[in-house]
């Protein structure tokens, strides 16, 4: 088998794997298998990154005919089965992002508000592995907060601006 159809088939039974779990959530929970969800579902996990309720909506009213209710309903649904979390990085808008098989932080600039994703293993196994008595994780979040590389050097020249005019 090439390396993309391997690839391909490896994310075929990975969307496969996700609809399971929340079919079973559905079913548990006495919710109806509608083909929007599913298309909500599938257009979350097609993205890179962290989305917001109106770039979700936009997408989405392109290609279904689904309502900003429909998708808050659904977003609060994958939710409770722990198919995405909710982030509120700063002041602006609200983040989700896809939560199955996606561990990773988050480095937060605390001035311009920028949100980027980074991997560290060690920080992983710590989580995963910390003996938690009475307390089983099912995902975390780790946010880190500082200046980002372009507003340390923004404010490292006002700085030194204001010493020259002195």
């Amino acid at each position: 088998m090439s390396e993309k159809k391997l690839i391909s088939s490896v994310k075929e039974d990975y969307k496969a794997i996700i609809r399971q779990c929340f079919t079973n959530y559905l079913i548990k929970n006495g919710y109806r298998k509608t083909p929007e969800r599913y298309a909500i579902l599938d257009q979350i996990y097609a993205q890179k990154g962290h989305f917001d309720v109106e770039s979700l909506h936009n997408f989405m009213k392109e290609n279904y005919r689904v309502s900003r209710a429909t998708i808050y309903n659904t977003l609060e649904l994958l939710l409770d089965c722990n198919l995405i979390a909710k982030h509120q990085f700063s002041s602006s808008n609200t983040k989700y992002e896809k939560t199955f098989n996606n561990g990773h932080h988050h480095l937060i600039c605390s001035n311009c508000g920028c949100v980027k994703e980074f991997s560290d293993e060690s920080i992983k196994r710590i989580i995963q592995h910390k003996p938690l008595r009475g307390f089983e994780i099912s995902h975390y979040s780790l946010y880190i907060y500082g200046l980002c590389a372009k507003c340390a050097k923004t404010m490292e020249k006002s700085s030194t601006a204001i010493l020259n005019d002195k």
